[in-house]
């Protein structure tokens, strides 16, 4: 838990840094402003409850915005295979930078679910994953495309699967 908590730190920018400084500015005025109408006590709790939410909502959605702004990036799958001579899955796919600027590495996992032909479970399925393959790729200036090969390994599923594939670029 430390070392996640310590490199989620180190990968900050100064962006973050703003939106979680105004963040916490909000929440403090907020309560300064439910104080001042604490004669008034609906509008007073209105203030209060609001800036709660904005404290644990507003840095949980405004990063997630905030990079999917920054970073952002195409992810089309090109290709999935399962290999003959080994236990393993083969998936290839394109990633394309449409940001405006360059980034430094970007993190591509392929997540492989069951196909279980219920309507219910069919809708659970790809938040539980049965098995991941990740890769790392190489610097990618604005505007490029880079291909990537991801094996998901050891994969002896014979059944119906899906594969999904995201990236988080940096």
């Amino acid at each position: 838990m430390r070392t996640t908590l310590t490199a989620f730190i180190d990968q900050l920018m100064l962006y973050d840094y703003l939106l979680f400084g105004g963040t916490v500015l909000l929440f403090i005025l907020l309560l300064i402003l439910a104080l001042l109408l604490r004669r008034r006590l609906a509008l007073a709790l209105t203030c209060v409850l609001g800036a709660f939410a904005i404290l644990v909502l507003g840095p949980t959605i405004g990063y997630v915005q905030l990079h999917n702004y920054l970073f952002k990036h195409e992810t089309a799958l090109t290709d999935v295979k399962a290999l003959e001579f080994t236990d393993a899955l083969l998936v290839r796919g394109t990633l394309t930078n449409t940001s405006k600027r360059d980034f430094e590495r970007c993190r591509v996992s392929a997540d492989v679910y069951k196909v279980v032909n219920n309507a219910v479970l069919d809708l659970f399925s790809p938040f539980i994953p049965f098995k991941k393959g990740t890769v790392v790729t190489q610097p990618l200036p604005k505007g490029e495309t880079a291909e990537f090969k991801i094996f998901v390994e050891p994969f002896g599923y014979t059944k119906e699967y899906n594969v999904s594939i995201g990236a988080e670029c940096r």
